[in-house]
């Protein structure tokens, strides 16, 4: 049986971004099971009501920014708050300032939300691209994000990599021919994100979405 049972009772308000990129439905599922009630939205408006906010994706980089680019205030202003924003795999690259895929695919530069300063490379390494499957997680730094997950094992599926400009901002990396980060966070700790898809990790992803909602629960 899983350890990761719904609570009797929500935990905390989470808000899924709709912005046209994504796998809403199996997030959705994982956030639920860990404990929140969930709204998929593309309303700013909601994002004041949440506890916290998660900013999914799956695709490149320009399209990402362009279809978020309506919603970049609202949510530049919610990390700016304080409050919980949580990226993943895609979503997470956005956070940081700029990506060299749009470059690479000939589109010039696009700028991320600048929320994690940094760039995103793509892997250089005598290895199959994209690195896809399971790898194991390094725990570099305490952060409430990766509780209990150090030498676990989540699933990846990408071509690019963070490089934050802070080394502080590592929370945990993995191995692919180079030690790459996983997770990422900026230097308030209260914006976050990971290069692996928990709702697709098992066990260890589900810790990951439980300690989501839990540090959106005490803030």
């Amino acid at each position: 049986m899983s350890t990761f049972e719904p609570p009797e009772e929500t935990l905390a308000e989470v808000v899924v971004i709709d912005y046209g990129l994504g796998n809403l439905r199996s997030v959705t599922r994982g956030l639920e099971r860990a404990g929140a009630g969930v709204e998929i939205t593309d309303d700013p408006a909601a994002f004041e009501a949440a506890d916290g906010v998660v900013l999914p994706g799956v695709g490149a980089f320009r399209e990402g920014m362009e279809n978020a680019g309506p919603l970049r205030e609202a949510i530049t202003d919610h990390a700016a708050a304080g409050r919980p924003l949580f990226g993943i795999c895609l979503g997470m690259q956005m956070l940081l300032t700029s990506s060299e895929e749009a470059d690479h695919e000939g589109e010039g530069e696009v700028t991320g939300l600048d929320l994690v300063p940094g760039t995103n490379v793509r892997f250089d390494v005598d290895r199959k691209v994209p690195h896809m499957g399971w790898n194991e997680l390094a725990v570099t730094r305490d952060h409430p994000i990766v509780e209990g997950v150090d030498g676990e094992y989540a699933y990846f599926v990408h071509s690019y990599y963070a490089e934050p400009d802070d080394a502080d901002a590592v929370v945990a990396t993995a191995d692919y021919g180079v030690d790459f980060p996983a997770v990422i966070a900026n230097e308030a700790g209260n914006v976050f994100g990971t290069q692996f898809h928990p709702e697709k990790s098992g066990e260890t992803g589900l810790r990951i979405l439980r300690n989501f909602v839990e540090y959106c629960a005490e803030r």
